[in-house]
């Protein structure tokens, strides 16, 4: 989960946005509103507002982002009360507000329409509240179970503009290809195929490679650029990583095989007398008489 956080003067401007029909927004939780239509709530908003002329951003607008991987069991009830024990734990309590949840995203999100005057006429703080609300957004998503997303994974890759928007498909081409290639020359004409180019980076005048770069859309970045796991160095400890596995698979396989043969083969003859067996010996009747014998001797 993930949340974005804005402030502002104007409830109007905030009301009419998340309100929005083109978002198809519909309202899943509030109180201390008069929820008849969008004047009333503006309007609602306003008079508390007034016990404060004095703040000049009494609006406070939360984004609330759940992951799509969770997409199938978040419903509106669910979300309402992830949004009120957000508010809870960022000291947000006492005060007029609405979730709105939308529609216009594959993944479910809602928007918190929030009134920094308190029910009393007291200023609810900000301070540190980007941190403070990272730490939230963690602390919920174990709490609830929710996808946790690595740092790139949840990047909005749709919000991107050059140069971001190539770096981040150069890095989502790597992370699909890399583990199914077990050199360079079969990385890059995979990469092509995606549109992305390699060349490499030589030590001075000699040919020795010390760096790779990628290149996509006329946008060349370092390897490591992309992320330290695809720093040249980084992509041939997989290479050797991956050959090495299938090496050992190789070879687990063909001993495999080689202990089935064996086994097959022993198949073949008759146990052999005195030997030992699951179970015990076998036995011969000769030795068997033999200790009788002497037995009777004694």
């Amino acid at each position: 989960m993930m949340a974005k956080i804005t402030s502002g003067g104007d409830f109007r401007g905030a009301v009419n946005y998340i309100l929005d029909d083109r978002k198809r927004a519909e309202i899943i939780g509030s109180d201390g509103l008069r929820l008849r239509d969008k004047e009333s709530i503006i309007s609602s908003f306003v008079m508390q507002q007034e016990l404060r002329p004095d703040i000049s951003k009494p609006v406070y607008h939360i984004s609330l982002d759940f992951p799509l991987q969770d997409k199938s069991f978040i419903n509106n009830e669910f979300m309402d009360a992830v949004a009120r024990e957000y508010m809870e734990r960022m000291g947000i309590n006492n005060t007029q507000y609405f979730v709105a949840r939308h529609f216009d995203r594959e993944h479910p999100h809602v928007h918190i329409c929030i009134n920094r005057i308190d029910n009393e006429g007291k200023l609810i703080s900000t301070s540190n509240d980007r941190k403070r609300s990272t730490q939230i957004c963690k602390e919920l998503t174990l709490k609830h179970g929710l996808y946790m997303a690595s740092g790139k994974e949840s990047v909005k890759r749709y919000r991107l503009k050059e140069p971001d928007k190539s770096k981040y498909e150069i890095y989502d081409a790597l992370r699909a290809i890399l583990p199914l290639c077990q050199n360079w020359d079969e990385l890059a004409l995979r990469l092509q195929a995606k549109g992305v180019d390699v060349a490499f980076k030589t030590k001075g005048s000699t040919s020795q490679v010390e760096g790779v770069r990628f290149t996509k859309n006329g946008i060349t970045f370092s390897g490591s650029k992309i992320d330290s796991m695809y720093s040249y160095s980084k992509i041939n400890a997989c290479f050797n990583q991956q050959v090495v596995s299938i090496e050992e698979a190789q070879s687990f396989s063909s001993t495999r095989q080689d202990q089935g043969n064996i086994n097959q083969e022993f198949a073949k003859h008759e146990p052999v007398v005195g030997l030992p067996k699951f179970g015990g010996f076998v036995a011969d009747d000769n030795s068997q008489k033999r200790r009788k014998k002497k037995g009777q001797q004694q």
